[in-house]
C-alpha cells in the first residue's frame, strides 16, 4: 500500500481512538481530549497498544494525558534554545562543522514529549533556496542533518531535489537523517526512496528514534534492513521516559534487538524540559543506575551514551 495512504489512515479523532482502544469512561477522564498539541497516531502503533490501559508504554508516548497541563516553571516552551541558533528560518546552526536543516513540520505520529512541538515552522517555502545558499557560502559545514517535523514527511518530489543540490556543494562530506516515520509508517521505504538513497554520491547516515522495543514489527525491521543494504549506517535514538522505558529489563531488551539487527544504540536522552513533559521526567541519578547496571549485562557496543542537551555547549553532554 502507497505510504500516503497508509499515513491518512492515522488516528486524529479521540472518539476513533477511544473506540479502537476499548477506553472505559475512568480512562477517557485522564485524557486531554483538546489539547494544544494535537493528536496523531498512526494505526500500526495503536494496534500494538493493550487495550483500555493507560500504562501502556505506547500510549504513554502518543496519547495526550492531562498530566500534560502541570504546569511546572522549569519545564519551558523552547527548552533546547532552537531559536537562538537560526541561520535563517529552517537552517540551525549549534555545532562546529555542522547545520541541521528543519525540512518540514509535519511528522508521522505526535510524540507527547516533542521538543520542538512548539517551533515556529516556515512551511511556504520548499525550495530551500535560503537554507542551500548559507550552507554554500559556509565552507566549515561538512555535515547537514535532515530533521523536522521528519524529513521523510517529504515526498519524493520535494526530497529528491534537496539532496541533488546538497550534493551539488563541494565541502559537504555526509548527510544525515534523523527520523522516527518508519516506527509508524514503514511503507515510506518504497523503491522510489530507496532509489534515492541509492543514487546519492555522497555519504548517508540514518538515525532512527525509538524507545521501546514494542514500536517495532517484522515489518520495521525489514525497512531498516533495506537501508542498510546500501551502505547506510543505522544508529538509534532513545528518551528515557518514566513510565515508558525506565528500568532495566526494557531498556535491554530495545538495545539488545537493535544490535541484533546490525543498529548501534548511539544516544539515550535526558528529557528535554518541554512544557507539559514533566511526568516523563527521570531522575538523571536513576538514569545513571541503569546505564551502570546495562554495562554490566551489555557488551559495550550495544550501551548508548547517555546524554543531555544544554544549550550553548559545543556538543550534547554526557550525564555523569
Amino acid at each position: 500500500m502507497n505510504w500516503r495512504t497508509v499515513l491518512r489512515q492515522n488516528f486524529v479523532k479521540f472518539p476513533d481512538l477511544a473506540a479502537f482502544l476499548e477506553l472505559s469512561q475512568e480512562s477517557l477522564d485522564a485524557i486531554d481530549q483538546n489539547p494544544r498539541f494535537s493528536l496523531n497516531l498512526p494505526r500500526r502503533l495503536a494496534e500494538k497498544m493493550a487495550k483500555n490501559c493507560l500504562t501502556d508504554p505506547l500510549f504513554l508516548q502518543f496519547v495526550p494525558l492531562k498530566k500534560e497541563l502541570i504546569v511546572d516553571p522549569s519545564f519551558t516552551l523552547d527548552p533546547v534554545k532552537d531559536s537562538t541558533f537560526q541561520l535563517t528560518d529552517k537552517l540551525l546552526k549549534k555545532y562546529e562543522g555542522r547545520a541541521l536543516v528543519i525540512a518540514t513540520s509535519a511528522c508521522a505520529m505526535h510524540c507527547r514529549f516533542c521538543f520542538r512541538k512548539n517551533f515556529d515552522y516556515q512551511t511556504e517555502d520548499k525550495t530551500f533556496a535560503h537554507e542551500l545558499d548559507v550552507i554554500k557560502n559556509n565552507p566549515t559545514i561538512e555535515e547537514v542533518i535532515l530533521s523536522g517535523g521528519d524529513p521523510l514527511s517529504l515526498s519524493d518530489e520535494v526530497l529528491g531535489p534537496l539532496l541533488e543540490k546538497l550534493s551539488q556543494i563541494s565541502h559537504l562530506k555526509r548527510i544525515r537523517f534523523h527520523s522516527r516515520f518508519l516506527m509508524g509508517i514503514p511503507e515510506r521505504v518504497d523503491d522510489g526512496f530507496l532509489s534515492l538513497l541509492r543514487d546519492y554520491p555522497k555519504q548517508i547516515w540514518f538515525i532512527n528514534h525509538a524507545n521501546h522495543l514494542n514500536e517495532f514489527d517484522d515489518e520495521i525491521w525489514k525497512a531498516l534492513k533495506s537501508i542498510q543494504k546500501l551502505g547506510i549506517p543505522i544508529l538509534n535514538q532513545a528518551v528515557l521516559l518514566a513510565g515508558v522505558n525506565d528500568n532495566h529489563d526494557t531498556l535491554k531488551a530495545l538495545f539488545s534487538s537493535l544490535v541484533d539487527n546490525g543498529i548501534t544504540p548511539y544516544y539515550l536522552h535526558q528529557l528535554d524540559e518541554v512544557q507539559g513533559s514533566s511526568h516523563f521526567k527521570v531522575d538523571p541519578k536513576e538514569g545513571l543506575k541503569l546505564i551502570s547496571s546495562l554495562m554490566g549485562s551489555l557488551s559495550g557496543y550495544a550501551v548508548p551514551k547517555y546524554v543531555q542537551e544544554i544549550p550553548n555547549r559545543s556538543s550534547k553532554t554526557v550525564v555523569s
